[in-house]
């Protein structure tokens, strides 16, 4: 019984495994990740209806720590370079939420299937954490240079200014900035293709 729970246990995860959606093709253009993943459109807008940020600000977002990976997490660290003693921190999936702050999002939004792995949960966690971050410190939902910053640093450790005395992070916040500037404008360019697309789809199959 036992050996038959084990592969089951096994197929299960193999088969969720082999349905995983791959990175897309193209990262630098969000009119062709979504092309590629029309689903993905669908659960963007959604989560922008519902938290009222750019659909581009959550995409930049994945972009810069998961790179779109649904299972994406920090590596391993090694003692002496080669025994393993665990990760740098709990972050995982597309969004890289760590699991205390997921496990707020959960509670707050009562989502308790919500996963990380998950691209639709994902999108909707950043943006919670988006409407979080404009409400407590008043960082406009568009200004993704800023909530960057605190979805890096925490919300206290925004306002402490920790971010200051890291050049890389203030690098990589501009970089997301760019980036979700550039997405915007792709967007601009396919948006309406792209809703034709999964109402057509919704409508008539």
């Amino acid at each position: 019984m036992k050996k038959n729970k084990l592969l089951i246990t096994i197929g299960f995860s193999a088969a969720l495994t082999g349905c995983a959606t791959p990175p897309p093709q193209n990262k630098s253009d969000i009119c062709e990740i979504f092309r590629e993943n029309r689903s993905w459109y669908k659960a963007s807008a959604s989560a922008s209806d519902k938290w009222g940020m750019p659909i581009a600000v959550p995409i930049s977002f994945m972009y810069q720590e998961s790179g779109f990976r649904h299972n994406a997490r920090p590596p391993m660290r090694y003692f002496l370079g080669f025994i393993p003693y665990g990760r740098a921190s709990s972050a995982y999936g597309y969004s890289q939420a760590k699991t205390p702050t997921w496990d707020d999002y959960v509670k707050d939004t009562g989502r308790l299937f919500a996963s990380r792995s998950n691209f639709a949960d994902a999108v909707d966690f950043i943006g919670w954490y988006i409407d979080k971050t404009h409400q407590v410190n008043k960082v406009p939902k568009d200004d993704a240079y800023r909530l960057y910053l605190n979805y890096h640093e925490g919300w206290g450790g925004y306002r402490r200014g920790s971010h200051q005395q890291k050049a890389w992070l203030l690098r990589t916040a501009r970089q997301v900035d760019d980036r979700a500037r550039i997405y915007q404008q792709q967007l601009n360019g396919c948006e309406n293709e792209l809703q034709r697309g999964w109402l057509r789809r919704l409508l008539f199959g």
